[in-house]
């Protein structure tokens, strides 16, 4: 059946569209995700991908000519099909539809707000439109947006609802972090007036600690169902595996539809480089938030996100912690200045960091590791393997498909897609950043491309948050890949120890740095260390999305007395030379 390709929606303000250049002639074989056509907006040229593999039969405007989103542009379809025909059934569904809705005017016009069908429904041949498995954060925002875009929707989920975040991943840390944070609120609160009270004898009951725990993560993971009904979302409960590129099977049931989104997200790696003997209390970050006890002592292997939220989790709580880090850096991800400012106060507060430790072996609770030349070993009564996480895969029978992968991840292309055209992969599985709003956003990017719409993702712009205090915040480039980037880099730095609200709460150990293109004024990198860090760098999020300059960002009024006015600062400090509350 011929199918009618329409001008695209391709921003919330859209409502109309030129053809800058068609990329293809009438005749020619189209694949489906391949460039159509250019389309002018506001700010630039976006190149357009068909959503139908044919041959175009007809291009129904020419380039230049400006008409309202939605107006057809080309059909596709197969060679003899009747094009203008498709048309006239395009525009008769149109109105058809429109009368079902009221949503004719008197003189029989289309009022705005109807929307055009005239294509094959999925019901016609498949069970559902889009099919998503898996439900964590990035699958069940992406199986409600599709779901809101009017595609009838289902998704497939094996063990929990939210997934690793919301179960054994980013919630269930923060809980115990926050805890961990009072703790030491309270035991330092002497040093701010407050009297009464006897730090020596404030403990956390950790059972009463899992039961919070559990309140949280099933208040939340509840709210996640509801939101699927309430959204009109089918749930299969069970473990999806392919049957073909059309079909999942979940149990004895088969289901169909007419595009998959993969979301499976990602589990535990367990290094198999490092021998494991004799009998070991050995935690994953799954069995380490779930312990009622604490260990005395615990070695952490591996120095990023995971292993150091714990090592500061643990050490609040009163473990002794001990981290081992094969690079010369902790957190690599965050500039360097920035985590070493982080290792320093954790080093303060009572972590041990052993750093280019490569780690051999672990034989009754006992870590044997080589550092400078040197076989060493360090004792303890847990060790907790944080060295990373690995795309899921298992039971997915991805590969008896055809699905290709990139190492262990299903490698996608810039909108997600497969090799398959009708399959894509989101979040942890296609292995590109393994952050549940990455995953979120990869869902929307897939869910307009198979609605025929355009959404960007860029990797260059995805903020990460780490949960210690005080917090880190990043996103962009760290000062080193800058410089390797570009010619001109102007870097700023604000000491926290200069902003009035940080000095207030006691947090005066961190910083604020920006880095950005030296001509333009470009924000090429933001790296926070300051309370409230993970809740400011939305701001830079969105500056860097709409290609704000610093000059911008200096000009935007920031509150006072907040730790967010130390934002500005930075920039002024980066772009002018110097801040005005900092020498």
């Amino acid at each position: 059946m011929a199918k009618v390709i329409v001008m695209p929606k391709l921003g919330y303000t859209q409502d109309s569209g030129a053809i800058a250049a068609w990329l293809k002639n009438e005749g020619d074989t189209v694949e489906r995700g391949e460039a159509l056509f250019d389309v002018h907006t506001d700010k630039t040229v976006v190149t357009v991908e068909s959503s139908a593999t044919g041959t175009l039969l007809k291009i129904a405007l020419e380039p230049e000519v400006t008409v309202p989103v939605l107006t057809p542009v080309c059909v596709i379809g197969e060679p003899g099909e009747d094009a203008e025909a498709a048309l006239a059934n395009h525009k008769t569904l149109e109105v058809a539809d429109a009368q079902d809705e009221g949503l004719l005017d008197d003189d029989d016009d289309i009022v705005e707000g109807a929307e055009e069908t005239g294509e094959e429904t999925a019901a016609e041949s498949y069970d559902y439109d889009i099919v998503v498995i898996g439900a964590g954060p990035g699958g069940y925002e992406t199986a409600i947006k599709a779901a809101q875009v009017g595609k009838k929707t289902c998704i497939v989920e094996a063990t929990y609802f939210g997934g690793t975040c919301l179960n054994v991943g980013c919630i269930p840390t923060k809980v115990m972090i926050h805890t961990a944070d009072l703790v030491s609120e309270i035991k330092e609160s002497p040093a701010y007036a407050v009297t009464g009270i006897d730090a020596s004898a404030v403990t956390v009951d950790m059972k009463k600690l899992q039961q919070r725990k559990k309140t949280v993560v099933n208040t939340l993971v509840g709210g996640v169902q509801a939101l699927l009904r309430a959204n009109g979302v089918a749930i299969e409960n069970g473990k999806g595996s392919f049957v073909d590129n059309h079909t999942i099977a979940v149990g004895d049931k088969q289901i169909t539809a007419e595009n998959i989104i993969i979301a499976t997200g990602s589990s535990v790696f367990m290094p198999p480089f490092i021998a494991v003997e004799g009998e070991n209390n050995i935690l994953t970050s799954n069995e380490a938030l779930d312990m009622d006890e604490l260990p005395g002592t615990i070695a952490v292997i591996g120095g990023g996100v995971i292993g150091i939220e714990f090592a500061y989790l643990l050490s609040k709580l009163g473990s002794k912690v001990v981290v081992l880090e094969l690079m010369d850096h902790i957190l690599p991800m965050v500039d360097p200045e920035i985590s070493g400012l982080a290792q320093k106060q954790m080093e303060k507060d009572g972590v041990e960091f052993h750093l280019g430790a490569k780690v051999k072996s672990v034989k009754d609770n006992h870590v044997y590791y080589e550092l400078n030349g040197e076989n060493l070993e360090v004792a303890a009564d847990a060790v907790l393997m944080a060295v990373g996480r690995i795309p899921n895969t298992e039971g997915l029978n991805a590969e008896s498909i055809g699905i290709e992968f990139n190492k262990r991840a299903i490698a996608v292309n810039e909108v997600m897609q497969t090799n398959i055209p009708n399959i894509y992969a989101i979040g942890d599985v296609n292995g590109k950043v393994m952050l549940a709003h990455t995953a979120s956003h990869e869902g929307m990017v897939a869910v307009a491309h198979i609605c025929g719409d355009h959404a960007d993702m860029n990797y260059d712009q995805i903020p990460s948050c780490i949960y210690i205090n005080p917090e880190i915040s990043s996103i962009g480039l760290t000062e080193a890949k800058a410089k390797e980037q570009y010619d001109n880099v102007k870097v700023g730095r604000f000491p926290m120890m200069a902003n009035g609200k940080s000095l207030i709460e006691g947090t005066t150990n961190g910083m604020m740095k920006v880095i950005l293109e030296g001509e333009t004024g470009e924000i090429l990198g933001v790296h926070i260390y300051a309370s409230h860090a993970t809740d400011m760098i939305g701001e830079v999020s969105v500056a860097m999305s709409s290609e704000l300059t610093a000059d911008e960002m200096i000009h935007a009024i920031h509150p006072h007395p907040t730790v967010n006015e130390a934002l500005g600062e930075t920039f002024m400090s980066a772009w002018l030379g110097k801040a005005i509350n900092s020498l």
